[in-house]
């Protein structure tokens, strides 16, 4: 018999979506949401927290994970509004949005983390380590994740000199050493501050 290591469920709906988001912690790029409603029965013994698989395991999910979700829907917010509203509202954002562009209104709302704002009345649970805990919130990790490696990736053929294919924007010893080097590209959040100069590169 397979083992299935996260929880199906949360509340007695049928409608339950999970949300998370990626790229709270990177230097460059946007903020990330996906959220998932899965079919009542689903269950895949390797999903779990995007950040526990490999990126070979996270690409073959996402394609199972759009075979089988009721729902799902990703949205982005950019590097631009971080800087305006900052990451902890940019990420809500994100959710927020990525919830409001479902083709179905869930009922319940599965939330990774400790914090969330009310979407409308429909009610919810925060849940610290959710995507290593509940399908849904491991799914939209998964999209999230996944969608947003695409998205760095497509900006590194513009600025390939800050390693976003591999780094994805996150602080890594040779992406600081290249913002030392080139300054700051037009996708770095200006309100994230390495203890580096902060160069600016000519537009």
């Amino acid at each position: 018999m397979k083992k299935f290591r996260l929880k199906t469920k949360f509340s007695s709906y049928r409608l339950e979506a999970g949300t998370d988001e990626a790229g709270r912690g990177a230097l460059a790029g946007p903020v990330v949401a996906a959220a998932v409603i899965l079919k009542p029965r689903f269950r895949h013994p390797l999903l779990n927290d995007s950040k526990q698989l490999t990126e070979k395991q996270r690409y073959l999910l996402r394609d199972i994970i759009l075979d089988n979700a009721l729902a799902w829907r990703v949205a982005f917010v950019s590097h631009t509004v971080i800087d305006r509203i900052n990451i902890l509202n940019a990420s809500i954002l994100a959710m927020h949005r990525a919830l409001s562009r479902l083709p179905l209104r869930p009922r319940f709302i599965l939330v990774d983390g400790n914090r969330f704002k009310p979407f409308g009345d429909v009610p919810y649970r925060t849940i610290v380590d959710g995507d290593a805990r509940y399908m849904s919130i491991a799914a939209a990790s998964v999209l999230a994740k996944t969608f947003r490696d695409d998205y760095m990736r497509a900006i590194h053929r513009r600025y390939p000199q800050y390693g976003w294919d591999s780094n994805k924007g996150y602080g890594t010893r040779a992406h600081l050493a290249a913002i030392e080097a080139f300054g700051l590209s037009p996708y770095h959040r200006r309100s994230f501050r390495p203890n580096i100069r902060q160069l600016t590169l000519d537009l």
